[in-house]
């Protein structure tokens, strides 16, 4: 027996927000001034969707930063996120349409993110997205991050659906990762421009057949 979709949890970052870039550029440069730095290469196949404080033990593993940096150099990064994102976090079109036609037609909705809380909710007060979520899961509010399943399963508890009930929105391997050992059905895009309301509902219709 087919099952009915109920809500779809979307990731943020490469999917409602353009921002992967921004906190590569952000990190990069509070980095800098302790002379490391992430390459390109190693953003896009190592880094890519894991919280700050992951990635610095990775290069303190790797580059030997000193572990006494880490809450400095996340502080730093988090300011230069926030500046990042009064310069270029916007409304887009798609995305407003998209989880305002699945909210009215009564779909639950969540943003779960490897971001701080903080950074979460003014990309999405920015991006004019903010009231059609039912709730945000960010690092802070689970024990493990991507590609961990814990905090797309927090937002099914708190949403009371079952996990073959869910799309899971997702753009990259940590993320994909997480939505599958989820239980839950995953929409794999490539860019935020992928993210609307034709794709999800494709989605929607699949699963459901």
């Amino acid at each position: 027996m087919s099952r009915k979709i109920k809500a779809i949890l979307f990731d943020m970052d490469g999917v409602l927000i353009d921002a992967k870039d921004w906190h590569y550029e952000a990190l990069n440069k509070a980095l800098g001034l302790f002379g490391a730095e992430i390459s390109r290469y190693d953003h896009l196949h190592t880094f890519d969707g894991l919280p700050t404080k992951v990635k610095l033990e990775i290069l303190s593993e790797k580059y030997y930063l000193p572990d006494e940096l880490h809450k400095f150099i996340n502080e730093l990064k988090q300011m230069y996120t926030m500046d990042l994102i009064y310069q270029n976090c916007h409304p887009m079109f798609h995305h407003e349409y998209a989880l305002s036609k699945l909210r009215n037609s009564g779909y639950k909705i969540a943003v779960c993110s490897n971001s701080i809380r903080k950074t979460i909710e003014l990309m999405m007060e920015r991006a004019n997205l903010i009231q059609y979520l039912d709730v945000i899961i960010s690092n802070e509010d689970v024990k493990k991050s991507k590609p961990d399943p814990e905090m797309y399963l927090t937002a099914m508890k708190y949403l009371d659906v079952d996990a073959e009930d869910c799309i899971v929105v997702e753009d990259n391997p940590n993320g994909i990762l997480a939505g599958k050992n989820s239980g839950a059905h995953v929409l794999e895009v490539a860019t935020v421009y992928d993210v609307n309301y034709d794709n999800i509902f494709r989605k929607i219709e699949e699963c459901e057949q």
